[in-house]
């Protein structure tokens, strides 16, 4: 067997094939469930049977109450683990729809009450990152988890909130701020790979003046994406939604997995511009 300079004499000599170096098609650590395809990232359900626990007010600090979606089985190891935040005086029922789908596609979620529908952009930050410090050290399911693979996930304030707990948490794998609102969102700090949403008729968050100045002034997170629906306002993202599900679950598998077989779906972005008004992103990843 050649060793390491052995392999590159030969490249450099040209005397190796090429294919016999490529690198398989799954190289990625955490890599979780079958193989990728349209049909499975638009999925209401992926692969993984759930199970839900309901968490009640004072079970922790931070935070108000939640529920956690999860994978019953557990023969593929740990799983990466997300928290999810409503808007403005939303309850938690109007984010409950992103719980049952990303579990079953190989994650812990919990998704949250807020403390108060009033709570600001900053509030929320923080009570995603306690309820993530719940889920890895007290839950039922903290043995399920892998605590170095965390996201956020927010609408509206709660989006203006997963940019805070992002800038405040740099070690987050993930960032995912639906049509966010915040007026001074701390840009510079996030360096957590971010993915944000904004709609075409947005009349509370508007696009021009949140999402994309938002994506614009990310400079220092290793990667960021921005979609754009079409034809959605601010609302969109409190129903279950085909685009909405299929960039979130891509950008948390890419990030939160490490798993290179969703790239696909994010570089070099949609192609149906009946559905998607704009993209863009830091491709390649």
């Amino acid at each position: 067997m050649l060793s390491k300079r052995g392999i590159l004499g030969a490249l450099a000599g040209g005397a190796v094939a090429v294919g016999c170096l490529t690198a398989p098609a799954h190289a990625a650590g955490f890599e979780k469930g079958p193989d990728p395809t349209t049909a499975s990232v638009t999925a209401d359900r992926g692969s993984y049977d759930i199970a839900q626990v309901d968490v009640p007010k004072g079970s922790g600090t931070g935070f108000a109450d939640g529920t956690i979606y999860y994978p019953k089985s557990t023969a593929d190891g740990t799983f990466g683990a997300v928290a999810v935040i409503p808007g403005f005086l939303e309850p938690k029922s109007a984010i409950d729809w992103y719980g049952p789908r990303l579990a079953s596609q190989g994650f812990v979620v919990m998704t949250l009450d807020t403390t108060s529908v009033f709570d600001t952009p900053d509030s929320r930050g923080g009570q995603l990152l306690a309820a993530l410090d719940y889920l890895t050290s007290k839950s039922t399911v903290k043995d399920r988890i892998d605590p170095n693979r965390l996201a956020v996930v927010g609408h509206s304030m709660g989006g203006g909130g997963t940019l805070s707990a992002a800038a405040n948490r740099p070690n987050l794998k993930a960032a995912v701020a639906l049509a966010p609102w915040h007026v001074s969102a701390p840009l510079t700090s996030v360096k957590t790979p971010t993915m944000i949403f904004g709609s075409d008729n947005d009349f509370i968050a508007p696009d021009g003046t949140f999402a994309k100045p938002f994506y614009d002034g990310i400079s220092n997170a290793p990667e960021k994406a921005y979609v754009r629906l079409k034809n959605a306002g601010h609302m969109a993202y409190v129903f279950p939604d085909k685009r909405i599900a299929e960039y979130t679950l891509s950008w948390l598998k890419r990030y939160v997995d490490d798993d290179t077989r969703y790239t696909q779906f994010l570089c070099p972005g949609p192609t149906n511009e009946s559905t998607i008004a704009a993209y863009k992103s830091t491709c390649p990843m």
